[in-house]
């Protein structure tokens, strides 16, 4: 994770937590299929200063519901909501 200096306080996990959480939860990647929640946080590493700009990046290892469905999976579900790219929002 990415974090700008002015994060940078006596909450910083706080911070880095919150982050994480807006930039994670949502998101889907074609290994792991839509991560719905960031349940834990095993462990946030030293960070690393980006030359250049001062944002500090810090490895972070979490733990996290995610939901990837299979080719031909059948849901039963009512939609919503749909978002701007036509995907449903249970």
């Amino acid at each position: 994770m990415q974090l700008h200096p002015r994060h940078f306080s006596r909450n910083l996990r706080e911070n880095l937590v919150a982050k994480l959480m807006k930039d994670v939860e949502g998101t889907c990647s074609g290994q792991h299929g839509f991560v719905v929640a960031i349940t834990g946080i095993e462990n946030i590493g030293k960070g690393l200063i980006r030359d250049g700009t001062g944002f500090v990046t810090f490895p972070v290892k979490y733990q996290c519901v995610v939901f990837r469905p299979f080719k031909g999976e059948i849901f039963e579900v009512v939609v919503t909501m749909v978002n701007k790219v036509c995907f449903p929002l249970l």
